[in-house]
């Protein structure tokens, strides 16, 4: 006898859609133009007020595939989930990531936890082969760049 039971299954899709051509695409090659691409798409009136986390992705060139707010949190902190980032990153096909966040106190230095989070992501990223290439830490006018301190 044949079961005939029905499963109720979700259909998941994977899609990508950039609506301009590679070639117009910034390249990034530097934390300061990778800041210059985060803070243009910063909510400047918010930015000393909520801690946010973003992601930069990026194809094997360095070009920007897109740009992810990934969480916004209170004051003090902001959660930034491995499984979220990674999903997004798999779905555009980015093989390099720059991580990015906010101190609303303006304090640029990283705290155990950025560091923290930052090495297990760069695990993570491994194991997908997609690159961690930079963790900035952001404010209105200036940023930290955990690569160009020698934290990468």
């Amino acid at each position: 006898m044949v079961n005939k039971t029905l499963f109720k299954v979700a259909e998941v899709e994977l899609t990508y859609k950039p609506n301009y051509k590679p070639s117009e695409r910034p390249q990034i090659s530097t934390s300061k133009q990778a800041h210059e691409v985060f803070i243009s798409h910063w909510s400047l009136g918010k930015i000393e007020l909520i801690e946010e986390f973003k992601i930069l992705l990026l194809n094997r060139r360095n070009r920007v595939l897109g740009i992810v707010d990934i969480s916004m949190g209170g004051i003090t902190e902001t959660l930034a989930d491995p499984k979220v980032i990674f999903a997004v990153a798999l779905k555009s096909g980015a093989t390099g990531i720059i991580l990015c966040h906010n101190h609303p106190s303006e304090e640029l230095q990283p705290g155990k936890s950025d560091i923290e989070l930052t090495k297990r992501l760069q695990q993570c990223g491994r194991l997908l082969d997609i690159d961690i290439l930079d963790h900035l830490i952001v404010s209105k006018d200036t940023f930290y760049s955990f690569a160009d301190e020698g934290l990468m």
